[in-house]
């Protein structure tokens, strides 16, 4: 089993209350300037937008690597947990709404990868935490008869992956096209 990102995470996050809450506002600050501004956002910007000194930012992300890290951490646990978020839903309804709110990340993902080491051992254990979290989503509609059977955790992801990844005219065209690449999993009907 792959170790969770949120324990990634949770083993960066300091341990007193008030350090928590500083490191927990500069992943806030760091998300939203560099779905803003790109990975090349200011550092002193995000420490003013998290409400603290540069000398506090330094102190949690000694690098900006590591600070792209626990961005890329922070979104990668979310998306994994959101994957009980559906149980309510038919299987293939269920397993739909994670892709849809995992567009949300991959949109967002191709920003932080830029700013990723490629070689860091982080990339490939989130790898196999969202493999690991929309796997049993898949194999559920699977069985249900209600996706494709030739289809892998994989395959979706890379396809959803890559579909999100794609500039389009405006955010009608881009949900439209999410929805026929997500409709295209689906299992052929007789």
């Amino acid at each position: 089993m792959t170790v969770s990102a949120q324990a990634l995470l949770d083993e960066r996050r300091p341990a007193r209350a008030d350090a928590r809450r500083n490191f927990d506002a500069l992943i806030v600050a760091a998300r939203a300037a560099f779905a803003e501004d790109g990975i090349d956002a200011s550092l002193e910007d995000i420490a003013r937008r998290a409400g603290v000194g540069i000398g506090t930012l330094y102190r949690n992300f000694p690098t900006r690597d590591a600070l792209v890290e626990s961005v890329y951490l922070g979104e990668v646990a979310d998306i994994a947990a959101r994957a009980s978020d559906h149980g309510d839903l038919g299987p293939f309804e269920s397993f739909a709404a994670w892709l849809d709110r995992y567009t949300g990340f991959a949109a967002t993902k191709r920003v932080l990868l830029d700013g990723l080491n490629r070689d860091s051992p982080v990339l490939a254990s989130c790898r196999g935490v969202l493999f690991d979290a929309g796997e049993p989503l898949l194999k559920r509609a699977q069985e249900a008869g209600e996706a494709r059977d030739d289809v892998t955790i994989e395959d979706a992801i890379r396809l959803i992956s890559g579909v999100a990844g794609a500039v389009y005219a405006d955010p009608e065209q881009r949900d439209r096209v999410i929805g026929i690449a997500i409709d295209g999993l689906r299992a052929p009907r007789s």
